[in-house]
């Protein structure tokens, strides 16, 4: 039958043209305010065309999209632009003891309250 060619990932041919989309990332992001890089919607196109090079050079290179060397150059430019963006954490605190109680108390009185309606019923099921 027919061989298949199989072209391997040429790493250094990858390594040698992903600071092209990098490059291109920096002059994009050059456009917006430094105290807007935390806002994606800023600059979500610029970061959509830095995202598609690397596939695109990824690609070129016979090289799978992600893979751990491009992976690692976006997490450089992550460093390089959004290392002071934090997301605030939500400190989650229990209620106070007394809500506490009355949410948990409530379903059960209810569940009570149901299962002593059905035994009641039950038993008076002749009248119905």
């Amino acid at each position: 039958g027919a061989r298949q060619q199989i072209e391997l990932c040429n790493e250094s041919l990858m390594l040698e043209k992903l600071p092209a989309c990098g490059k291109s990332f920096e002059e994009m992001m050059k456009k917006v305010d430094s105290k807007k890089w935390c806002n994606l919607t800023e600059f979500i196109m610029y970061y959509d065309n830095f995202t598609q090079c690397t596939e695109r050079e990824a690609n070129n290179a016979s090289c799978f999209w992600p893979n751990p060397l491009v992976e690692g150059f976006i997490t450089g430019i992550h460093k390089q632009f959004f290392s002071n963006c934090t997301s605030e954490k939500v400190h989650w605190e229990d209620p106070p003891d007394e809500i506490l109680i009355t949410l948990i108390l409530i379903p059960v009185m209810l569940t009570c309250a149901m299962i002593t309606l059905v035994v009641w019923c039950s038993k008076r099921s002749d009248i119905l």
